[in-house]
């Protein structure tokens, strides 16, 4: 019964943080239509999800939101240093990374949590989603490049995501 009427919670907290956060108040007002707005759009789009989540391990969430805020910082800091200074130094690459996350969502947050971070953007899944090509502005080494966005994104969301 609760499941019907709210279809993913922890999509609504999430809704509800970022409304919260955009508006940058906690006023009561801001606070109700926040939480309207987040039962509201997980039960309106709820047709839309093709697989139900569940976190399995939220710990491990929580410390991979942590892991891509400060790889986003420090990526910042990193890009600005590159674009600043000589850029007949930049080596961009495409880089092909294995997937081995099978998800749709969890394929989804990987890409997205790639493109979020300065530097980097993802460019394709191929259509069996067996790989995901990457560009990056500056890469030394790709090898080891691809096994830190495994090891530092990848695995966290194989760990984290799964069906219900």
């Amino acid at each position: 019964m609760l499941k019907r009427f709210l279809p993913h919670p922890l999509l609504s907290v999430f809704l509800l943080l970022i409304w919260l956060l955009l508006n940058n108040t906690v006023a009561m007002g801001h606070v109700v239509l926040g939480a309207g707005l987040a039962l509201l759009i997980p039960f309106v789009t709820v047709g839309f999800w093709p697989e139900r989540v569940c976190v399995r391990r939220p710990w491990v969430l929580l410390k991979f939101v942590a892991v891509v805020l400060w790889d986003i910082v420090v990526a910042n800091l990193h890009v600005a240093v590159l674009i600043l200074g000589s850029t007949r130094k930049l080596q961009p690459a495409f880089m092909r990374l294995d997937l081995d996350i099978r998800s749709p969502l969890g394929v989804s947050l990987l890409a997205n949590t790639i493109s979020l971070t300065p530097g980097t953007v993802s460019c394709e899944v191929s259509a069996d989603r067996q790989h995901l090509m990457i560009h990056a502005l500056h890469v030394t080494d790709v090898e080891a490049s691809i096994r830190e966005m495994k090891q530092r994104y990848e695995q966290p969301l194989i760990e984290v995501l799964r069906e219900c």
